[in-house]
């Protein structure tokens, strides 16, 4: 247990109170009418309530002194860390020139009275490209052919060969490349593709990004698999670029013909296309919960080591690298960077330190020795030498991971951009730490004193280079190896239906915690930094109603409830998320679905094993056990629900 701190002064109000009433027996015996009602007894009171603010000041002092303490061993508080998600730009029609919507332009929730709304910023230049159908072709595993001409005058072109094969591929051609934006297709087919779920067609939709193919988002489909005329959204991959296929230059998408899965129909016979046309009808760009300063002015240089200056906006969240600060100088303005401690800093580096929480920038200090040298660790900006900050990011929070479809207002106009959206819900968004979790800190500081020696260590040095994850798990590669592996679990938006991909760090979180753990490990330590294996688990129940129980409100319950317990951020017994390697039992699931309202019997609760990226599907167990390096993933439930 913590050592207990001492209260200076334990006396309260009333004990005041008391104490002043026996001085007065003592010293004015004649003042009998001690009474609330006698004007001496408020004087008393009132005296008593102040010297008891006195010794609650007191009382702080260690807690003063160990924050000072915490100061002084290079605790800082963590910034808050901004959230990250995509915006698309929708335009009001096909434009016939390109739009472009500049960096920086800012989209915000929808205002209402309860609190303010959420602000995003584009973090670069989004160019919508205006593009058509210029080229098609099909064919399979060899050299495209020339449709182009046979879609043009009308006579209609088979989609893919005769019979359809796996690999078989429809190719279209823009007129010029369109990366990131999202392009709408017009196509008129005859309903000739037999043997096909116009649901759910064995295909997938390409374009090509240089290096090979890249799969496309389709956020629409009405054609039926090429069975009627309809339109198909799709939105293509930044890498986008134009290329040379079958001996055409365009900028090229395709819609190639994939294995299909299990129960899935295929292909009897190719579907025609009579007609295609194509246009652009908006872009994506990333976008970061955060508003970006430009160009502000900190102040004049007086010439002396460990110059603060203060920045406008606080706090200041971490950006794409260190804050560039720029002095002005004989041959211009010259760059300061950002350390993270002047320790290996020279006297003629160009450095500087920044306090986030705080939002003040330092320069390097000059200290002095034992023998009365004076050393300096950092430069000195020059005496009356003017200092900027060319760009620094302020926001961020928890208020940042928004749901999917709140990001609508566009707070700068952009000429024929009619709507903007958050397809995805954005994620990344923690608060600042508090001075309360920061004095929890100072002690695991002290311990590890930036080694990473134990799994407490690896794991405690993880979150501190990155805090916007959610958890952070250390579990060795093999059993008596020197080698750990460091599962990270990102922080993404409650939902009541999880997505997959939203469980999967991003490569630059990744990049950032190896970084930092290699530069902290010990020597012959293997470190691999990765997502966690994550085991599917369909759960396939059958429940009894109570009278004047809706089944089908009670299904949804049902359902919720077993997302929302097998949920490896928010799931688990305790609620904090499912625990590493903990198996999944149906005696568990079975309690779950008893505790809810209207439920009168669980009739039967089966377990199947499911892969969340093919969505194949094991046999009915009772027990599914789960690696020490896995976590559990809810996919796709199914809750039948009769009644007495």
């Amino acid at each position: 247990m913590p050592l207990p701190v001492p209260h200076l002064d334990d006396r309260r109000f009333q004990d005041f109170v008391d104490e002043a009433k026996r001085r007065v027996q003592e010293r004015c015996p004649e003042w009998t009418d001690h009474n609330v009602s006698d004007p001496g007894v408020t004087l008393i009171e009132t005296f008593a309530s102040m010297v008891d603010q006195l010794v609650y000041r007191l009382n702080r002092v260690p807690d003063l002194h160990y924050l000072r303490f915490l100061e002084l061993i290079g605790v800082r508080l963590f910034p808050p860390t901004a959230a990250r998600g995509d915006v698309t730009f929708w335009l009001s029609a096909p434009q016939h020139n390109d739009v472009t919507v500049p960096a920086g332009a800012q989209v915000a929730s929808v205002r209402n009275e309860v609190e303010e709304p959420v602000v995003f910023t584009t973090e670069r230049e989004l160019r919508i490209v205006s593009a058509e159908l210029a080229r098609a072709m099909t064919g399979g595993a060899g050299q495209p052919r020339n449709r182009t001409d046979d879609l043009r005058s009308g006579a209609g072109i088979d989609a893919f060969g005769a019979p359809p094969q796996s690999g078989d591929a429809l190719y279209l051609g823009l007129s010029a490349a369109v990366p990131s934006c999202a392009v709408l297709l017009r196509l008129d087919c005859v309903t000739k593709g037999v043997g096909v779920d116009p649901r759910n067609p064995p295909w997938v939709w390409e374009a090509w990004q240089g290096g090979g193919w890249a799969e496309c988002e389709v956020e629409r489909d009405t054609t039926g698999g090429f069975n009627r005329a309809g339109d198909v959204l799709l939105h293509v991959p930044e890498d986008h670029a134009t290329s040379l296929v079958g001996r055409q230059l365009a900028g090229w998408l395709r819609c190639r013909i994939v294995p299909p899965g299990p129960d899935q129909p295929f292909y009897t016979v190719s579907p025609k296309i009579v007609s295609a046309e194509a246009a652009v009808v908006g872009g994506t760009v990333a976008a970061v919960h955060a508003e970006i300063v430009r160009g502000e002015v900190l102040g004049i240089s007086e010439g002396v080591p460990g110059q603060r200056f203060p920045l406008a906006r606080r706090p200041v969240v971490p950006g794409e690298g260190p804050l560039v600060v720029e002095v002005a100088g004989g041959d211009g303005w010259q760059e300061w960077r950002e350390v993270a401690t002047f320790a290996q800093s020279g006297p003629y580096d160009r450095h500087l330190v920044l306090d986030r929480v705080a939002g003040e920038v330092v320069f390097g200090p000059a200290v002095r020795e034992p023998d009365g040298r004076l050393v300096y660790y950092g430069g000195v900006p020059p005496k009356g030498a003017p200092i900027r900050v060319p760009e620094y990011r302020t926001g961020g929070g928890l208020r940042g991971n928004v749901a999917r479809n709140v990001l609508q207002v566009a707070r700068d106009p952009v000429a024929f951009v009619s709507t903007v959206a958050n397809r995805r819900p954005a994620a990344g968004g923690v608060d600042g730490e508090s001075v309360r979790d920061a004095a929890i800190r100072g002690p695991l500081l002290l311990r590890t004193r930036e080694r990473a020696v134990t799994v407490e260590d690896y794991e405690h040095l993880a979150r501190e280079a990155a805090p916007e994850v959610a958890r952070v798990r250390c579990v060795p590669v093999d059993e008596g190896s020197e080698g750990v592996r460091v599962l990270v679990v990102p922080a993404c938006a409650e939902s009541p239906e999880p997505v997959f991909e939203d469980l999967r760090p991003s490569r630059t979180i990744l990049g950032r915690i190896a970084r930092h753990l290699e530069e902290r490990r010990c020597l012959g330590a293997r470190i691999s930094v990765e997502p966690p294996f994550y085991q599917g688990v369909t759960v396939v129940a059958q429940v009894q109603a109570r009278a004047r129980t809706s089944p089908e409100a009670l299904r949804e319950r049902a359902v919720r409830a077993l997302y929302g317990y097998l949920d490896p951020l928010r799931g688990g017994p305790d609620g904090t998320g499912w625990p590493f390697g903990r198996p999944v039992q149906a005696g568990e699931v079975f309690a779950v679905l008893q505790r809810l309202s209207g439920v009168e019997l669980v009739e039967e609760v089966r377990l199947f094993g499911a892969d969340p990226t093919t969505g194949e599907r094991g046999g009915a167990v009772q027990r599914l056990d789960l690696l020490p390096h896995a976590l559990v993933f809810s996919y796709g439930h199914q809750v039948r629900v009769s009644k007495r």
